[in-house]
């Protein structure tokens, strides 16, 4: 059936054969491909690192990293010898062509960054897109991130939730903050320590000073440290003590209270 159709398709069997050809050259030209590998890594506890994820680092043709010295010294816990190319938020739209033509010619290409799961607040979604764009293999290794950790520990309903990332520094920030008033689902930021307080000052001016919230600070690391209460009561603490270290906060949904 299927040859009948074909050669209802075609004038003559140079045709025929020349389709045949053509379509032999593309499948080689698709098994050939390399994959993209986006490769989460610790966010603290060295532990954390994966079998698949230290083989796949040996095993690629070349890695990405966002910060060479840092994956570099990740690379050398391990016992890894592999090249490492640089690749972040300030070169990725200048790069990513290259990395293409790299998985085109048939390399494997791994992702990482600092820490966690790359694309998540970190580079990475444009190399995924620009990858799946061209008909490339993309994988992303379960593993390390912030904000699943912090979720799952803060107490709050995990059923439904929705990641917020950084807020804006600037432009934008208060307008981003009232579009989430009235928003019934747990929801998760990343801040720096720096800001904590005014983000905390800012959330109870809009949210009021008695929705409930987690912040999760140093998540796998030496000191990891749950803060829960209200807006207020957080807020108090942080002022007394000083916040360090990488920041989660993880807010209750409107009407999400116990």
């Amino acid at each position: 059936m299927l040859l009948a159709k074909v050669q209802r398709r075609f004038k003559n069997c140079k045709e025929i054969a020349a389709f045949f050809v053509r379509e032999e050259y593309l499948l080689i030209f698709v098994h050939n491909m390399g994959t993209l590998y986006i490769v989460p890594t610790p966010v603290g506890n060295m532990e954390d690192m994966t079998l698949r994820a230290i083989r796949v680092l040996k095993e690629a043709d070349v890695v990405l990293a966002e910060d060479t010295r840092t994956s570099g010294i990740l690379l050398k816990h391990f016992d890894i010898q592999n090249r490492l190319l640089s690749h972040h938020k300030f070169n990725e739209h200048g790069t990513t062509a290259s990395v293409i033509e790299r998985l085109k010619g048939g390399q494997n290409v791994a992702l990482v960054s600092d820490a966690g799961t790359p694309g998540i607040s970190d580079p990475g979604f444009f190399l995924a897109r620009e990858a799946v764009k061209a008909g490339i293999t993309v994988q992303c290794l379960p593993g390390a991130t912030a904000c699943i950790p912090a979720v799952v520990a803060s107490g709050m309903p995990c059923d439904r939730f929705c990641f917020e990332g950084f807020l804006p520094q600037k432009k934008g920030r208060q307008t981003m903050i009232n579009s989430l008033k009235d928003e019934t689902r747990t929801m998760i930021f990343y801040e720096s320590p720096y800001r904590l307080l005014k983000t905390l000052g800012q959330f109870a001016e809009v949210f009021g000073p008695d929705r409930e919230v987690c912040v999760c600070r140093e998540i796998s690391k030496v000191h990891e440290e749950y803060v829960r209460g209200t807006l207020a009561e957080v807020k108090e603490h942080f002022e007394a003590n000083a916040p360090r270290g990488e920041i989660v906060i993880v807010l209750a949904g409107h009407n999400n209270k116990q």
